[in-house]
């Protein structure tokens, strides 16, 4: 081709271009493409230290009086041990162990935990299985039965993603009453008077007799249409029950007559339906407070008798906080420490408990929970880290190697430390 040919060429095509305004491309009309809407308008913040070398006498704090697992306000543990290992309890691994929020629950100096076709084994302090039971036909352990648990005097209380609800005699492993639901659970368990409550995928909440698994009253709010991995959390304070639903409803209700007294829309209505998954902490009550997190940087202190939002900062976590004293703390998604003032909200200081990550390798790190204990923060990852810092300084203490894969929230019971990873719950002294 010449250059005379080349030149016709574009003189053609630049005139067809610009000849027709409509098309916009080089006119005064708009554009015929349409304006892209955004989905996700909330950006998560880049995290990074504060007051990171400011030490805070933390630890000196009087432990928080009239703490209750009902309000899920632990606050410090005590621990005195090391990361010695001491006891191993078995079970058959789960296929979808990444995924899923497994809790074991503590009988005196007993474990009771369940394996992948949900069978439930109580050990005794030496390890040792006590008994075994399973409650599930061939079809049902085709669906992988996903356990709650929660303990009232020697009774067991089991509620499942098959939407099954049940009790046991922890001294024989025998069944007292089994019902079923129209839809599943995956909820904390929480007892009041002779009387558990528990919210269903269609974010029911539900009033349950102990003593032969009658319902008592339901209470519905907004259902999703997608469900999380994260257990629904329920916490109580006298009379009254409050809970978040999967859409980040918090309701409050009458425990006695299940009437509505206030609820709170945590999410507009455009984040409600959206495919992005909303991952909420666990509710913590601590005075006349309600305070939980998310995944949306987002940070929550609610008035607990009226509803109203004392304060709002920018956090985001999954992992249910803790309050000491005049302190909250929480660790974030991607292991910052967070120092925060219970009254004001104010962060006092922020510590990266993965500096020691390098930075390629730690985006794809996330934290799976924390605890307490006297001056020390306890944290679990899912690279099967476990990471344990000082909690006046925020520096690291040590970083120890427990699994290849994921373990989940570490607990304490009896002095001793519990890590779970897939296949094993490990005992620490």
């Amino acid at each position: 081709m010449n250059k005379l040919s080349l030149l016709i060429l574009i003189l053609l095509f630049t005139s067809n271009c610009s000849v027709s305004e409509k098309r916009g491309l080089w006119g005064k009309e708009k554009s015929s493409v349409k304006e892209i809407k955004t989905i996700i308008t909330k950006k998560i913040k880049e995290e990074r230290e504060f007051n990171s070398m400011l030490e805070i006498k933390i630890s000196n704090e009087k432990p928080n009086k009239n703490l209750s697992k009902n309000q899920n306000n632990i606050s410090k543990t005590f621990y005195k041990g090391g990361i010695e290992k001491i006891g191993n309890y078995k079970f058959s691994k789960f296929d979808d162990f990444e995924f899923i929020d497994a809790q074991p629950v503590f009988y005196n100096e007993q474990v009771i935990f369940y394996n992948n076709d949900g069978t439930i084994i109580l050990y005794d302090q030496n390890q040792k299985i006590i008994w075994k039971k399973n409650f599930y036909n061939k079809s049902e352990k085709k669906l992988k039965p996903r356990l709650n648990f929660a303990i009232y005097k020697n009774i067991l209380l089991v509620v499942d993603n098959v939407a099954k609800y049940y009790a046991i005699d922890i001294e024989t492993g025998d069944i007292i009453w089994s019902k079923n639901n129209i839809a599943p659970f995956n909820t904390e368990i929480k007892i009041k008077n002779n009387f558990f409550y528990v919210v269903d995928y269609k974010n029911i909440l539900r009033s349950i007799s102990i003593k032969d698994g009658s319902e008592f009253w339901n209470i519905k709010t907004e259902e999703s249409l997608t469900k999380s991995n994260k257990k629904t959390s329920i916490v109580i304070k006298e009379e009254n029950i409050y809970f978040i639903n999967s859409i980040g409803d918090i309701t409050a209700v009458n425990s006695k007559s299940g009437q509505l007294i206030w609820q709170l829309p945590t999410q507009s209505n455009s984040m409600n339906k959206n495919v992005f998954q909303i991952l909420n902490s666990k509710l913590v009550i601590s005075g006349n407070s309600i305070l939980f997190s998310n995944n949306r940087n987002e940070f929550y202190s609610i008035d607990v008798k009226l509803g109203l939002i004392n304060w709002k900062n920018e956090i985001s976590s999954s992992l249910r906080p803790a309050v000491v004293g005049k302190f909250i703390i929480t660790i974030s998604d991607q292991g910052y420490l967070y120092i925060i003032d219970k009254k004001t909200g104010n962060i006092i200081r922020i510590n990266d408990l993965h500096k020691n990550y390098k930075i390629n390798k730690r985006k794809n790190i996330f934290t799976t929970g924390f605890l307490i204990s006297q001056k020390k923060v306890y944290l679990t990852n899912d690279d099967g880290k476990l990471i344990t810092a000082d909690l006046d300084t925020g520096n690291i203490i040590s970083i120890n190697k427990i699994s290849n894969d994921k373990i989940l929230q570490p607990y304490i019971n009896n002095n001793n430390l519990f890590l779970i990873k897939n296949g094993s719950i490990i005992r620490f002294n």
